[in-house]
């Protein structure tokens, strides 16, 4: 009977995350790679979050130090025009679904474009393994990269498109 495997991913997006909390000067390596094993593996529900005496503040740095990494991997995939940037912005709830979104601002007074909403229940974002963990940042990293392909794409043809009604 054949069995049906996961694509692996090719990037270590633990190894990557850890990496960026130590370039950003946030974590020694030693304390972000504890940090994300005890956080990002296990079983659900993780407490850690909720027993701090700060839970909003501990689910807001969780989520913007789990996705900051995967949307600046993304950005490095995409050539984006000077005068853009990034942002990624959380709605904490500590009873429900907390929101990510990460939106693209192409700068020169264009429409701002969401390029990813997600919600995550903080507590509930753990995985088994690191392969269960690199596959759910692996699809995210794809969405953002395609989301942000399609939004940098279409700001390039606008000028084509002004410029053909304009003569018009």
């Amino acid at each position: 009977m054949p069995t049906c495997v996961a694509p692996q991913s090719s990037r270590n997006w633990l190894g990557y995350l850890c990496e960026s909390q130590m370039s950003n000067g946030s974590m020694p390596s030693w304390e972000a790679a504890a940090y994300f094993t005890d956080n990002l593996f296990g079983e659900a529900p993780n407490p850690r979050l909720h027993e701090s005496k700060s839970p909003y503040e501990s689910i807001s740095l969780f989520l913007q130090r789990v996705y900051n990494p995967i949307v600046e991997a993304a950005t490095r995939a995409v050539d984006l025009p000077a005068s853009s940037m990034i942002h990624v912005f959380t709605d904490i709830s500590l009873i429900g679904n907390s929101a990510v979104l990460v939106v693209y601002f192409p700068g020169e007074n264009r429409p701002h474009q969401l390029l990813l909403l997600d919600a995550a229940r903080a507590w509930d974002l753990v995985f088994p393994d690191a392969d269960a963990f690199n596959a759910w940042a692996e699809e995210r990293y794809n969405w953002i990269i395609s989301a942000l392909q399609s939004a940098v794409a279409r700001q390039m043809a606008e000028p084509e498109i002004e410029a053909a009604t304009a003569s018009v």
